[in-house]
């Protein structure tokens, strides 16, 4: 045989071989969408609940503002940490409850995020550990009792933002990213968290969220969560209410956090420039990554 005819037979054997199965790949399939990639190795999944019309104070509510079912998973040696925030219906809850405890998972949360909204959707803080795949299917097996679309679409991505995000940015600190006509702001608190000893990076859903919808005329609606330690409550909570944002829930996500967190999510609908003045009220009084002003690099 000569060199040609050897080659030609080494890359048509090397192009018949399957390529090896990425790390995540079982759990990509378990879902059927790509996950995307965070810092030290998270990996995110978004179920936006797109196929739900929710109204609150006369606005209709964007998934990318309060409607966004997630899954994280963070590898710790042979098994990985989950974490996620299902979105659901009332009449969802339960079905979906009983679903994941029955695949070994744990329920660590169960309350509203809005007050008044039509119809009312509640959320659901899941917590696993172990093979990743096998909890993807698990988590697939409860999402598909509920109407949670499982086919990804970059349409809502694509809705122009409408607020003027620099004015905004400079107001709370942050830069802003716009995610499907909403513009949102993850903060990150300046300490370690950490979870049965485990630490938990913000990625896994540990900083604080500000979202901001255009309505008209320069007005917006806003929702989120602030992640504080005990004694920023009471403070945060002063600033919110001064600034006529409406506090909507305060509870905890974790079971084992060191230091303690306590999550407190709002709602407020007036001028856009009104509320990040008074959200940026609301940051000062808590310990997370913003100095002078601007965010901690």
């Amino acid at each position: 045989m000569n060199k040609r005819a050897g080659l030609f037979l080494v890359l048509a054997a090397l192009a018949a071989t399957p390529a090896s199965a990425g790390p995540w790949d079982a759990v990509d399939a378990a879902f059927g969408r790509p996950g995307v990639d965070q810092a030290q190795g998270v990996r995110r999944y978004s179920f936006p609940r797109s196929d739900l019309t929710v109204t609150l104070d006369g606005v209709r509510v964007r998934p990318a503002l309060a409607l966004g079912s997630w899954i994280a998973f963070q590898p710790n040696g042979n098994a990985t940490v989950v974490m996620g925030d299902l979105v659901l219906l009332q009449e969802e809850v339960n079905p979906v409850l009983s679903r994941l405890l029955a695949s070994g998972l744990t329920i660590t949360a169960l309350h509203n995020h809005l007050l008044r909204s039509n119809p009312g959707t509640m959320y659901m803080h899941v917590h696993g550990y172990g093979d990743p795949a096998r909890i993807a299917t698990a988590i697939r097996s409860a999402l598909d009792l509920t109407r949670t679309p499982t086919t990804r679409s970059t349409a809502a991505a694509a809705q122009p933002l409408g607020l003027d995000a620099p004015a905004l940015d400079r107001i709370i600190g942050a830069k802003g990213a716009a995610n499907g006509g909403v513009l949102q702001y993850s903060i990150p608190r300046r300490e370690t968290i950490r979870d049965a000893g485990m630490v938990v990076p913000p990625s896994m859903s540990l900083a604080t969220v500000i979202n901001l919808q255009p309505t008209s005329g320069g007005k917006a609606v806003t929702t989120g969560d602030f992640v504080l330690t005990g004694q920023e409550v009471a403070p945060v909570l002063n600033a919110l209410r001064r600034n006529g944002i409406e506090v909507t829930a305060l509870h905890n996500h974790l079971s084992q956090e060191e230091p303690r967190l306590f999550f407190l999510h709002f709602w407020g609908n007036a001028e856009a420039v009104q509320l990040a003045t008074g959200l940026k009220q609301a940051l000062n009084e808590t310990k997370l990554a913003l100095q002078k002003g601007r965010l901690v690099p």
